[in-house]
């Protein structure tokens, strides 16, 4: 079985430090794994007329249903941010909330995920991660324990062509996509059972 990966960066730029380091974290991804960055940067602006039966002149938009299939069809979702403000980025916060409704099929629902969050600064995006774990808890997604990963001073982690410039940061994020990996195959086999 192969399994699917959406990974949603939270920086719509296209040279951003987390964009180089999702693919780094793709080229990590296990055997059995197929993992591929889901643009977020057109999904037009959440509001809730869009899913609200009693607002039929609001139709859903056509990017939101694309989106909302796209994650349904994952096995699980690996989330790659920076820190804006102490918080997750307004196109990540975005994304989510599309992904939450309309209640009755929210997307995130029982998906596994993994965070990896950076920043400029030594923290490592710290607060945009703990965010980040408050609004998926609602849905149910299961995530990797200890350690996170929170990648501190992101542009010297990087070299010219966007990999990572140590080994050990390189084996540190391996580790944590095997555990990451390992939670998608194990709740994948769950259901099947079920």
């Amino acid at each position: 079985m192969t399994h699917t990966i959406s990974v949603i960066v939270g920086s719509l730029r296209a040279g951003s430090f987390a964009r180089k380091i999702a693919r780094n974290a793709i080229a990590l991804m296990p055997d059995g794994f197929e993992a591929n960055i889901v643009p977020i940067g057109e999904l037009p602006l959440y509001n809730f007329d869009y899913d609200d039966p009693a607002s039929p002149g609001t139709p859903t938009p056509a990017e939101y249903t694309r989106f909302r299939e796209t994650i349904k069809a994952s096995t699980g979702v690996l989330f790659v941010t920076p820190e804006n403000n102490r918080t997750i980025p307004a196109c990540l916060k975005n994304a989510v909330d599309i992904g939450s409704k309309p209640n009755s099929d929210v997307a995130w629902r029982g998906l596994p995920a993994g965070i990896i969050s950076h920043s400029v600064g030594r923290m490592g995006g710290y607060s945009s991660q703990k965010n980040l774990r408050l609004a998926l808890s609602y849905f149910d997604m299961p995530l990797p324990g200890q350690p996170e990963v929170f990648l501190g001073q992101s542009p010297t982690l990087l070299d010219d062509s966007g990999a990572f410039v140590d080994e050990r940061t390189r084996e540190f994020v391996r580790d944590y996509v095997a555990r990451f990996a390992a939670l998608v195959a194990l709740t994948a086999e769950r259901g099947r059972a079920a």
